[in-house]
């Protein structure tokens, strides 16, 4: 006799029971799972160490470069019309500098044109030189050739000379009478000026019409169809009295490590200065300072035990971050051997209750008048790694805990590896209770078919029973 449903002829509420046998299966699943979760927890917070360490190791290796120590600024009295900027390195200095010309650059205009009217088919050459000697010299640059259509417009006519790249640009200016090209030299100087001759296809090249009103030769006696509007010069200037040219208002070759930036010309001497630059050396320190803070701060929180709360930190007990914490902290303690500042504290950089460290401005500053010794406490190089610069030793032992040996990579793969071996302990709890499930639920349908097969048989023989007595009686 077959049964349709569970527990039918028994009565017995078999998938309750086969739920609850089930449920006890899987009842090893919960610790699991919370151990997975403070897995998870810890392998997180060993990530953010580990970027922790590394920005540490950043700020370490900037205090390693010496050139952080050789950090210089450039002042000016007067730096709308006189700039300057140093690089790193460059000795402290002063100077005075007058500006009396500007660098410029050649630029000319043609006569107006109706708007959108042609010009004239033929073509423009235009090469790069110079016109200080009166005659055109050219330049080392090839010349270039812009081929013009009786079509091409003036702003069709500048579009081709802006891609032929030949040390020029244009553009064009309408106003009341009409439109006209404008062309100038890319870069200033009088080395850099340009010429600009036609070969007109009207086949008459200097009549000053058709293509031949965009050419430029000169003021003298040769044809130009446009008009001069600016001849290209050098700057001009004097540096303590000493006169300098350059064909730029750029000037970075005229003193070493100094790039001066001329804006206007002067009527009164400007005073320039280049000095230590405490400000980028202190910003370096203080990057180092709140990079070590960071690190220290999530340590001590993930490692701490709050007795009001009773709550503990993801990793309280943890060998591996409590012996960093230390070993940071020793660090700091760290002594470079060989000069006048021998400890961060002697450049007021110490280590305060719970392990913050703070700088002590007035004692930096004063630190930082001494730029050498200064230097040397964080870049001294030493076969003794005890002996090197704070810098260099910060940068190794950060290098030396992310790398592929490192005490936080390996600590990293561990916990990556006790997640793995989790996850597949909570699989075969999850496996083996559906197994169960398949068996319990074999098992009791097979009890409640013997059942149902045992109340057949009791109601026919009750049925038999009945009957003989009622025959007999």
């Amino acid at each position: 006799m077959a049964i349709s449903s569970p527990g039918l002829a028994s009565g017995l509420d078999i998938k309750g029971i086969v739920s609850q046998l089930v449920a006890l299966e899987r009842a090893p699943l919960a610790p699991l799972q919370q151990q997975a979760a403070g897995l998870q927890s810890k392998l997180s917070i060993y990530g953010t160490i580990k970027s922790m360490v590394s920005a540490l190791g950043d700020a370490a290796k900037k205090l390693a470069d010496p050139k952080a120590w050789d950090l210089v600024k450039g002042g000016s009295t007067a730096p709308d019309k006189v700039g300057i900027s140093v690089t790193a390195g460059t000795a402290p200095t002063s100077m005075s500098i007058e500006v009396q010309a500007l660098a410029r650059a050649q630029s000319t205009a043609s006569s107006a044109l109706p708007t959108g009217s042609t010009v004239g088919a033929g073509t423009l050459n235009i090469q790069v030189g110079s016109w200080a000697t009166g005659d055109f010299v050219a330049g080392t640059a090839a010349a270039i050739n812009v081929e013009v259509t009786a079509q091409d417009t003036l702003s069709s006519i500048a579009t081709k000379i802006n891609a032929g790249n030949g040390g020029v640009s244009a553009t064009v200016l309408r106003d009341a009478s009409g439109e006209r090209l404008l062309v100038r030299s890319t870069r200033t100087g009088e080395d850099l000026g340009f010429r600009i001759q036609a070969t007109d296809g009207d086949g008459n090249n200097t009549d000053a019409a058709g293509l031949s009103r965009l050419a430029y030769d000169g003021t003298g006696g040769n044809f130009h169809g446009m008009t001069l509007s600016q001849a290209g010069s050098n700057a001009r200037a004097t540096v303590n009295n000493v006169p300098i040219t350059s064909a730029s208002n750029t000037v970075s070759d005229a003193l070493p490590g100094i790039t001066l930036n001329l804006s206007a010309v002067t009527t009164t001497p400007v005073d320039l200065t280049v000095f230590n630059d405490k400000d980028g050396m202190r910003k370096n320190v203080q990057a180092f300072v709140d990079a070590y803070n960071a690190i220290n701060s999530m340590l001590s929180t993930a490692t701490k035990y709050d007795p009001d709360t009773k709550v503990a930190g993801s990793l309280q007990g943890d060998s591996t971050a409590v012996g960093l914490q230390n070993a940071l902290r020793g660090m700091m303690r760290s002594v470079t051997p060989g000069g006048d500042f021998t400890r961060l504290l002697d450049i007021g950089i110490e280590i305060k209750s719970g392990g913050v460290m703070s700088v002590d401005g007035t004692k930096l500053d004063a630190a930082m008048s001494d730029p050498a010794e200064l230097k040397n406490l964080f870049t001294a190089a030493s076969t003794d790694p005890s002996a090197q610069g704070f810098g260099l030793k910060m940068s190794a032992f950060a290098t030396s805990l992310l790398g592929v040996n490192g005490t936080l990579t390996g600590r990293s793969e561990a916990l990556q590896n006790s997640v793995k071996r989790n996850t597949k302990e909570q699989d075969k709890v999850v496996d083996r209770a559906a197994r169960a499930e398949v068996r319990y639920l074999a098992q009791y349908n097979a009890m409640d078919n013997a059942v149902g097969k045992l109340s057949g048989l009791n109601a026919f023989v009750s049925q038999q029973v009945t009957l003989w007595n009622k025959s007999t009686g």
